[in-house]
């Protein structure tokens, strides 16, 4: 793979890159044959291949000295005394990769005063990454290049297109988005709808679940910042990382940031 075209690059970039790349060839390598799936404590599935991915990036993200916040690790917060961390999800639609949908993606992030600084997210599948840098700018890597990518600029809610989940849809949710005058609404797995949405493919995704963790948005908000968008909670709270908590209270909405403070308005006339 050819090297991204950031000048000012930091040496972490090429680490994550290559941590999710190296992890996203051993899921394929999974993926394409049997596996096993068994379920965690909080019932939610695992594969060998979260098991798998986390081991190698683990092992390759030890050539730095950040602590590491895994999805797939007992998290015993130490983390919290330190400035910079890695927050890592090895398999991120593990029900996808289940149903063999394809959508299902690695994502890093190295968080720097509560605040990512670096996000990649691999989709090994398509053999795409979409990376950021903060201050450098958003880029999606498929088809064998590098491109920078950007957010649209559409400002009218009923010309959104918004994505959400598959497997987590919720009621309120669907009422949610069809009051705000939202036709097109397509579901998809995993991160996929945030590199979406920065890469212009998608204006909005909402989500009002408290189930999320830091490790399914910290990648992504990185890389829709750069991009030109926006991430915050549902009630326009912005987001911090390495906090004590895991879980986003709040739900989450990316958008392009044109149509955010419609959207969190909106919410809020709900609560």
């Amino acid at each position: 793979m050819q090297d991204i075209p950031i000048v000012d690059k930091i040496p972490e970039l090429d680490i994550a890159i290559k941590a999710v790349n190296e992890a996203g060839n051993a899921i394929l390598e999974i993926y394409q044959g049997d596996f096993k799936t068994s379920k965690k404590s909080d019932d939610s599935p695992i594969t060998d291949a979260d098991l798998k991915s986390n081991e190698i990036i683990k092992g390759i993200l030890s050539q730095t000295e950040y602590t590491i916040l895994s999805e797939e690790d007992h998290d015993d917060q130490s983390r919290l005394s330190k400035d910079m961390i890695w927050i890592v999800d090895p398999l991120d639609g593990t029900s996808d990769f289940i149903d063999k949908t394809g959508e299902f993606t690695v994502m890093i992030a190295l968080i720097k005063n509560r605040k990512p600084i670096l996000g990649v997210i691999g989709w090994p599948t398509e053999k795409t990454f979409f990376v950021a840098q903060k201050g450098s700018g958003a880029f999606r890597y498929s088809n064998g290049e590098w491109k920078k990518i950007s957010v649209t600029t559409v400002t009218e809610l009923p010309k959104c297109r918004t994505v959400g989940s598959r497997h987590h849809l919720s009621e309120k949710e669907k009422a949610f988005i069809k009051k705000l005058g939202i036709e097109d609404f397509t579901s998809i797995g995993s991160s996929l709808k945030v590199g979406k949405i920065s890469s212009g493919e998608a204006e909005a995704y909402i989500t009002t679940t408290n189930k999320m963790k830091e490790w399914d948005s910290a990648a992504s908000y990185c890389i829709i910042s750069e991009a030109g968008g926006k991430m915050t909670d549902m009630l326009g709270n912005d987001i911090t990382y390495n906090n004590k908590e895991v879980h986003h209270q709040n739900g989450i909405l990316v958008t392009n940031g044109l149509i955010h403070d419609k959207i969190v308005e909106e919410f809020k006339k709900l609560e």
